[in-house]
């Protein structure tokens, strides 16, 4: 059965620590590019496929005490706010352009891009966090996906309009401060179990 509570406290955390990520501003040139639809089913799918490995990583620390899961869950959500709010000067990645506008080759480029770049990345650890604190895997991979793919969506169909109107600065500290609150409320339940 899935928590809708859950799912939207994970799809609020995510979405708005994906929303300044690099990877966000890389659906947005791809789609400047090339065909939306064939970007997004690229995108979607390396997204998918990073949420079923951080809910299985999470799953497995929920074997654990339920203290010390809250402990590591805590930690983690500290260093994640801290890396959110640490200024870091990243140069644009390359983007290498398909050949032309197939599907498939337009789709396994936002595949690629996707799944290399968001490799053991923030929104990928703290998925890993809430399915460990919720120990609600499926409410969890739900809200974390949706988070991702509108997030996707976002950068590749309207993201130049969003950047305008939204500064990336105050995305970011809203997600860190989240983070913050998420990382001390595990460590004082860690503390008080």
């Amino acid at each position: 059965m899935i928590s809708f509570t859950v799912t939207a406290v994970v799809f609020g955390v995510v979405f708005l620590a994906e929303l300044p990520d690099k990877t966000a501003l890389a659906g947005l040139v791809l789609g400047t590019r090339y065909r939306a639809s064939y970007v997004f089913a690229g995108v979607a799918a390396a997204f998918a496929l990073h949420v079923a490995l951080a809910v299985a990583a999470g799953s497995v620390l929920t074997l654990l005490p339920q203290q010390i899961v809250h402990a590591i869950t805590g930690v983690l959500f500290l260093g994640g706010a801290a890396v959110l709010l640490r200024n870091k000067d990243e140069d644009d990645e390359e983007i290498r352009k398909p050949e032309n506008q197939s599907f498939w080759k337009v789709a396994g480029a936002g595949f690629m891009l996707i799944l290399v770049a968001e490799f053991g990345d923030l929104t990928q650890i703290m998925t890993a966090n809430l399915a460990a604190r919720y120990d609600d895997p499926l409410s969890v991979g739900l809200g974390a996906v949706l988070a991702l793919w509108a997030v996707a969506g976002l950068g590749i169909v309207g993201g130049k309009a969003l950047m305008k109107r939204v500064p990336l600065a105050l995305i970011t500290k809203i997600a860190a401060v989240l983070m913050l609150a998420l990382g001390v409320w595990s460590l004082w339940e860690a503390a008080t179990a």
